[in-house]
């Protein structure tokens, strides 16, 4: 994590559930007139800019939002954003804060992302929203062998992804795990639900050495994850019962305020270097 002044100008690419979350949270703090601009698709401009009610400006290019100059951009519109528009923020020294991790998993665009940043622009990931980033952060350079994630969620959570397919009515009554991989594997194959699980690679052991189950519980409360970890430091492991939020059953409640905790007090950490080496 880093303590990093905080930043006065704050771009944001998406008005959805996620930066809806992003907004009320900077709004609660009293610090909604960093905000320089919101990214939207063009067709939704004009609503976007109905909800804002005079806040903050919409604009519907990244050349717009880029002329605001703002010191971060927060990425909180999905996989695409972060491949459409994350070289060109880096390339003109704009620091990028990614909510979706799991699209740095191709590992092609991950460097080319990288080489984009010029002079001081950093890629930054958000820890808030996951238990225990401080500690893999530490246990990375003090001896860390093993590394894995376990995702469990009801089957019906998993709807609309591969999972749907694989999973049958014993996951009604039982656990049943469908998937077991690398943290990459999982990423690119489950790219809106393993966004978590490239926060916690990248924290410690790497996409490819970092060990990932995901499985369907009728059991659990809500969404749980599972971080276990150990090494020469000793051994630790971590429960996150991570309810949902409201308007987007796919994202954690805690998502949006982690990326504020990023962005205005420096809960983060780099990803530049990282993306360079894997």
């Amino acid at each position: 994590m880093t303590g990093n002044p905080s930043p006065a100008r704050i771009g944001l690419i998406g008005f959805g559930a996620v930066g809806h979350e992003v907004i009320l949270c900077l709004e609660r703090r009293g610090e909604i007139a960093r905000v320089v601009g919101v990214l939207e698709q063009p067709e939704q401009v004009a609503a976007a800019s109905a909800r804002a009610a005079g806040r903050f400006p919409v604009v519907g290019s990244i050349g717009e939002l880029m002329a605001a100059q703002p010191d971060i951009v927060i990425e909180a519109a999905g996989h695409g954003a972060v491949l459409s528009f994350g070289a060109e923020i880096l390339s003109q020294g704009c620091d990028l804060l990614v909510a979706s991790t799991g699209a740095l998993a191709d590992q092609k665009f991950g460097r080319e992302l990288a080489d984009a940043a010029r002079g001081t622009a950093e890629i930054w990931i958000a820890g808030g929203a996951v238990a225990g980033i401080d500690g893999l952060l530490a246990a990375r350079t003090a001896g860390m062998n093993n590394a894995s994630y376990t995702s469990l969620k009801e089957r019906k959570a998993w709807n609309g992804t591969p999972a749907e397919q694989l999973l049958d009515d014993r996951a009604d009554s039982e656990r049943v795990i469908f998937f077991e991989g690398s943290a990459r594997e999982a990423a690119i194959l489950y790219p809106q639900n393993a966004n978590v699980a490239a926060t916690i690679a990248l924290a410690g052991l790497g996409l490819d050495r970092t060990r990932v189950k995901l499985g369907a519980d009728p059991h659990v409360a809500g969404p749980l994850g599972i971080i276990e970890a150990d090494g020469d430091f000793g051994s630790f492991l971590f429960e996150i019962l991570a309810l949902a939020s409201p308007t987007n059953p796919k994202t954690s409640a805690l998502t949006g305020h982690s990326l504020v905790v990023a962005a205005c007090d420096g809960m983060r950490f780099r990803a530049r270097d990282l993306l360079k080496a894997s």
